[in-house]
């Protein structure tokens, strides 16, 4: 790697208008991933069009601020409302909504912010320096390891699962059985359809999430009087405290972030998957595990360090490989392609598109930047939020939350009956103490699971040995083992 081409490609940047093109994306994407149901690939997808007459740098660091910007704005919406704006901030509604409920949504959101940018600005430098390395990684996982990595996430139902273990396995089952309507991933099997055409397509996951999260909420707010926050007075907390709380915890920073790098860096698991296992693994390291979920700033910390964390990783496979982990990436590719820029070795080349990839990536430490930036000084003061009567908050949040799933999938009714369905559903799993995470881990892992299982059958031709045929395979299925025999064997060692 020339350290000359990493010097141009900063001077790059930092040139105009380049550096307003990174703002804009940011913002944007600060705003579109804040929305309930939208998110970076739909801003993402919306603007592509709008890029041909940019260069390809300013682009291509439009769409990745989009991409970074959406994965911190989705938060926003999970602290004030119990909306995740993306998939991708889900597990942060565990802890950080409780905080509003509580009346500290500026620390909240000030955790939040400050997470969110140290651990995409430590992931990506480490990936500058070591992205060759990570390379060779990536190719290291197969179908069978990303099978694996689907089972591991849902094992850790037994971590998150609070009270009757039947009641967690029964969300988590629930959550799996959705995933089998529609077509399957791989054969085209059509399940559970009843005849009906426009559930081929299957259920849309960000659909149900709304339903889940958002609805469920407004159904229990609709039996209350007042705000969010049922604290009396002013909403309290401060920005400097949440500063000051993510700093004292650098291992879960640290280590949450880099959960998520590796995670996104396996096509096709993404940043929803890494928010769940960097949650439940706090939750499992932590001598507190009965605090979260009761807005414990340490699940914000994991959860919004993962997130971002993923984006640096899903890049690596999008940009060496044409590989997209995700539906952002995915439209990153397109991005890259529609520019005369093809996913591969060129783009590792000194002599050839070196200086795009590191403007890629300069264009992210920026972002982080600028997200801690406006994270501290602007959008903490949307804690105000969390005071006005419910009576305005909850139609506003229902119509955001159809408009969400509208847009989309082009309006698919389906998508409507998703969020109601899901909604009443949710809204009495809470009632009677179902493990919404649990269900949600289901949900996620389910088509990815399923998908890799039929492909890696083919490659074992129908044997199962093919699973334990690598020692990356074999060190995955020992920590499912562990995961999963942990809760038995941990009382009679001690």
């Amino acid at each position: 790697m020339s350290f000359e081409v990493f010097i141009e490609a900063v001077q790059l940047v930092f040139s105009w208008p380049t550096i307003f093109w990174v703002m804009a994306g940011l913002i944007i994407g600060i705003v579109v991933g804040a929305l309930p149901g939208l998110g970076a690939s739909l801003g993402m997808a919306i603007l592509l069009p709008l890029t041909l007459p940019l260069g390809g740098i300013d682009a291509i660091v439009l769409l990745i601020g989009i991409y970074s910007g959406a994965m911190y704005g989705g938060s926003i919406a999970a602290i004030l409302i119990n909306a995740p704006g993306t998939s991708a901030a889900a597990a942060t509604t565990f802890d950080g909504y409780p905080m509003s409920r509580q009346g500290e949504a500026v620390t909240a959101l000030s955790l939040s912010a400050t997470s969110s940018a140290l651990a995409g600005f430590i992931t990506v430098t480490a990936i500058i320096l070591l992205s060759p390395i990570l390379i060779d990684f990536v190719l290291m996982f197969g179908s069978p390891e990303r099978f694996l990595i689907a089972i591991l996430g849902l094992s850790m139902i037994t971590i998150v699962a609070r009270g009757s273990m039947v009641k967690g396995l029964i969300a988590g089952f629930f959550g799996l059985s959705l995933t089998a309507i529609g077509s399957a991933p791989m054969t085209g099997d059509v399940r559970y359809t009843f005849g009906y055409f426009p559930l081929y397509e299957g259920l849309s996951f960000i659909a149900a999430l709304i339903g889940l999260f958002a609805v469920a909420e407004m159904l229990k707010l609709a039996n209350e009087t007042g705000g969010i926050s049922k604290k009396e007075f002013e909403v309290t907390g401060d920005v400097f405290g949440g500063v000051k709380t993510v700093l004292d915890h650098p291992v879960t920073l640290v280590k949450s972030a880099f959960i998520g790098t590796g995670i996104g860096s396996i096509p096709g698991a993404g940043s929803t998957v890494s928010n769940f296992i960097a949650y439940t693994e706090a939750v499992r390291a932590s001598e507190d595990s009965e605090s979260f979920g009761k807005g414990n700033p340490i699940g914000v910390i994991a959860s919004e360090s993962s997130n971002n964390g993923t984006i640096g990783g899903s890049v690596i496979p999008a940009i060496a490989f044409g590989i997209p982990g995700s539906a952002a990436t995915a439209v990153l590719i397109g991005g890259l392609i529609m520019h005369g820029l093809v996913p591969g070795p060129d783009l590792f080349d000194p002599d050839a598109n070196l200086d795009v990839t590191y403007a890629l990536f300069i264009s992210l430490l920026i972002g982080n930047v600028l997200i801690l930036v406006l994270g501290l000084g602007l959008v903490t003061r949307a804690g105000i939020l969390t005071k006005i009567d419910t009576d305005y908050i909850i139609p506003m949040i229902i119509v955001l939350s159809f408009l969400g799933s509208f847009a989309l999938n082009n309006g698919r009714w389906v998508d409507a009956i998703t969020i109601v369905g899901l909604g009443v559903i949710g809204y009495y799993m809470k009632r009677y103490d179902y493990s919404i995470i649990a269900f949600v881990l289901g949900i996620v892992l389910g088509s990815i699971a399923e998908e890799n299982l039929h492909r890696s059958l083919i490659l074992g031709e129908g044997t199962v040995p093919v699973f334990f045929t690598e020692p990356l395979s074999i060190v995955i299925v020992v920590l499912i083992a562990v995961i999963l025999f942990a809760p038995i064997v941990k009382p009679w060692l001690e």
